[in-house]
């Protein structure tokens, strides 16, 4: 998830899923996911290109993993749309994909304060995907940076350090955090 919701992304876009190689005679092209959420790749979905351009999907082959895209029918059109990066609106996301009681999209985390006891720790500046275990990226605190500390470390997203995440609050608490900071 390294980078994947602010650096090179069109403002106020989600980078969900690179299009890969062609495949077949029709234009069908490889879909690699950069989403915990295949559902949204449905059929009308418009999805926005790093130019700008809106692409519209005609079909999703979840089991292949492999998209139609409207208008692009033989093998070279959709050669040009290889290694393009699909985004989508938070909105749109929200909309297509469907939350369990208590689950939320890691983007809704993005700012929220890390805190252990009454100390700040700092604020998720990203989420990253290491190998199977995601990671909060944090920004340390300006006190604790004052005081010699990193100004970022990661906490992995596991209940042995994350104790509770509330999206609506913005606000993580953790059990150690400041370890890690420290050793970081």
């Amino acid at each position: 998830m390294s980078n994947r919701f602010r650096n090179s992304t069109p403002q106020n876009l989600l980078h969900v899923a690179t299009l890969g190689r062609t495949v077949g005679l029709k234009g069908d092209l490889k879909l690699n996911l950069f989403t915990d959420f295949p559902e949204q790749f449905i059929p009308n979905a418009s999805f926005t290109l790093e130019n700008g351009k809106e692409v519209i999907l005609t079909s999703y082959n979840p089991e292949r993993e492999l998209i139609h895209i409207q208008g692009i029918d033989t093998p070279e059109a959709a050669k040009a749309l290889t290694n393009g990066k699909l985004f989508t609106t938070f909105e749109a996301t929200r909309e297509r994909c469907n939350l369990s009681e208590g689950e939320f999209f890691w983007f809704d985390l993005l700012g929220a304060s890390v805190i252990e006891g009454e100390t700040l720790l700092g604020r998720v500046q990203e989420i990253e995907r290491i190998g199977i275990q995601d990671y909060l990226l944090v920004a340390t605190d300006e006190v604790l940076v004052a005081k010699g500390m990193p100004a970022t470390f990661l906490i992995p997203y596991i209940d042995h350090f994350v104790k509770t995440s509330d999206a609506a609050s913005k606000v993580i608490t953790v059990e150690g955090g400041l370890d890690l900071l420290e050793a970081s």
